[in-house]
């Protein structure tokens, strides 16, 4: 009969036990989440709001030529022609200068928490 209760009371340790593991990875995964949806939405933001410095740039910088070669038509196509050979780069090297760097930061995002678990 005392063997039983010690297996009992081994059960609802291991029970504990398991419930405490199931709550600390919900907890890992939420915290996890909250990292990377917080670090999207800042690139968004910032993507945003470079993407206007760009497009208003652009625009000054099409007036500034118009006015120079006296045809205002002929500076937003010079710099419509620029940003399509620039667009063109960029869709070439995505990989390179967009999907690697992006993917780094997520992954590192994501598996950062050996540094903190040692730490502990």
């Amino acid at each position: 009969m005392d063997e039983f209760k010690k297996i009992e009371s081994l059960i609802d340790k291991l029970k504990d036990y398991a419930n405490t593991r199931v709550a600390q990875v919900k907890l890992a995964v939420a915290e996890k989440m909250s990292k990377v949806a917080a670090l999207g939405i800042g690139l968004l933001i910032a993507t945003l709001v470079f993407f206007l410095f760009l497009v208003l740039l652009s625009v000054a910088g099409a007036i500034v030529l118009g006015q120079w070669l006296r045809n205002y038509w002929m500076g937003f196509l010079i710099i419509a022609g620029i940003i399509l050979i620039i667009g063109i780069m960029l869709w070439s090297f995505r990989e390179k200068w967009l999907q690697r760097p992006i993917m780094n930061i997520l992954i590192k995002t994501l598996f950062n928490n050996k540094d903190e678990d040692e730490e502990k």
